[in-house]
């Protein structure tokens, strides 16, 4: 829609006073009075409105401007959907329940350390749920770790590596299509680009976790262990059959098959496999891909896992994105952002430090609004025209807003998800960081490859 005539492009005043008051809003409202994000978004979303419409912009202009900004993310929300139905599927058809089974069975004491960074990465990578992998695996690990004498804040930071490192490359994550969404690049070229740095990280953790444990070899008392593997094997078969899905779906990524149908076929393999192998019925099947799994396992650790997924499990994460993408797009048409941009652009004189740029405002953006969804959407507007009038390519500033949000968030003792890790684990968050190697191994790597010109597409159409 065209504009009046009449609009008034915003000053630098106006806009930091906006970006501030978003953050002061969310914050003060999240931290100190524990309010529910979403509804703090649709009061910052009516008051930028309103300092809109002052500007000159009608509703009509405003409505637009939302519609344009979820148009451009209509198929990064649809992923949310099937993402839902997707996890529903993999623990129905018994698949996620098959890969904790054997990650734990693998796990003795002379590498726990390791091996538990590993289960922890596995788990989350296949769920996409760093909160989940905590609540699990992370406590049955620091059950198991008491017994050797390992020190709880070592175990919760490789617990918290682990479920950082898929919540930050796994498709089925949300931040992950999230920040595929914000750059506005495909998912499979995203998490192509993130490999490229925390691949070479999670090697770098892994060996680090192995020195550190290397001295923990004592025998500890393995029923913590055994209840689980006792519980998944009476609730589910446990077969290599099962893991039929993943490999389909990671050798449909490998050979580049379009997402959505890829992740398609996922979910109705998993299902054939629900059906035939598990016992699911086929109405209980189609029901449990939008309601999630509801099930008693007779283990409540195991119950916290597979009790999950379905189309509605993913509705919150949905509505968060929903609302923060239509502030998204009032800021974008008016120029609110452009106008900050504006004040430090010129600046940024090489690609490390648009790197280093877009890793800080991530970290301050968890900070300030205490939720990692919001920085990244917010941090993607902010720096998409930047990086493009850089010629550096979008899987690049993709891969940046997750360092700097998804790795950032568990470290920031107020964020949400700095605050569940602490609560579930039982650790303070100051207390796990110096053991959280790859939150930060992963960033630092980016930075050096940046500034060294290595894993930096320059040219958006040949970085498929």
């Amino acid at each position: 829609m065209e504009g009046t005539g009449k609009e008034r492009k915003p000053g630098i005043g106006v806009s930091a006073g906006v970006f501030l008051g978003i953050l002061l809003v969310l914050s003060v409202g999240i931290a100190v009075f524990k309010m529910d994000v979403i509804s703090l978004l649709v009061l910052c979303l009516i008051g930028v409105s309103g300092i809109s419409m002052y500007l000159g912009y009608t509703m009509d202009e405003l409505f637009d401007a939302m519609a344009v900004s979820l148009k451009n993310a209509a198929v990064s929300l649809l992923f949310f959907i099937i993402i839902g139905m997707l996890v529903a599927s993999w623990i129905a058809a018994g698949t996620v329940p098959t890969l904790i089974y054997y990650g734990l069975g693998f796990i003795t004491p002379g590498m726990f350390l390791p091996l538990g960074f590993l289960a922890c990465c596995a788990t989350a990578f296949v769920t996409g749920t760093s909160w989940g992998t905590a609540g699990t695996i992370g406590i049955a690990l620091l059950g198991m770790g008491s017994g050797m004498g390992v020190p709880a804040p070592m175990i919760a930071g490789t617990v918290v590596s682990g479920a950082a490192f898929g919540d930050y490359l796994s498709p089925m994550s949300d931040t992950t299509i999230l920040a595929s969404q914000a750059a506005q690049i495909d998912l499979y070229r995203h998490v192509k680009s993130m490999a490229l740095t925390v691949i070479p990280a999670l090697v770098i953790a892994t060996a680090v976790f192995a020195v550190m444990g290397s001295g923990y070899n004592n025998a500890y008392d393995a029923a913590t262990t055994n209840e689980i593997l006792t519980s998944l094997n009476s609730a589910f078969v446990i077969s290599p059959l099962t893991l039929i899905p993943v490999v389909l779906v990671l050798v449909l990524s490998a050979i580049k098959f379009p997402s959505i149908p890829a992740l398609l076929i996922g979910v109705f393999t998993g299902g054939l496999i629900a059906v035939v192998q598990q016992g699911v019925s086929l109405v209980d099947f189609v029901n449990l891909l939008n309601n999630g799994i509801h099930m008693d396992t007779g283990n409540a650790m195991v119950d916290t896992l597979v009790n999950r997924g379905g189309i509605q499990g993913m509705m919150w994460t949905f509505s968060l994105a929903f609302v923060a993408l239509l502030l998204s797009g009032i800021l974008e048409r008016v120029g609110y952002l452009k106008t900050l941009v504006a004040t430090f652009a010129g600046k940024i004189r090489n690609t490390g430090c648009l790197v280093v740029a877009t890793y800080l405002t991530g970290i301050v953006g968890c900070m300030a609004m205490a939720e990692v969804y919001l920085s990244i959407i917010l941090n993607g507007s902010l720096y998409r025209e930047i990086y493009e009038e850089k010629k550096v390519d979008p899987a690049v500033l993709s891969r940046t807003l997750e360092e700097g949000a998804t790795l950032s968030g568990p470290l920031v003792p107020w964020t949400t998800c700095g605050a569940f890790m602490a609560g579930t684990l039982g650790v303070s968050t100051l207390s796990y960081i110096p053991y959280a190697v790859l939150c930060y191994t992963a960033p630092a790597l980016s930075i050096v490859c940046a500034f060294a010109g290595v894993a930096i597409y320059k040219n958006s159409k040949k970085a498929a």
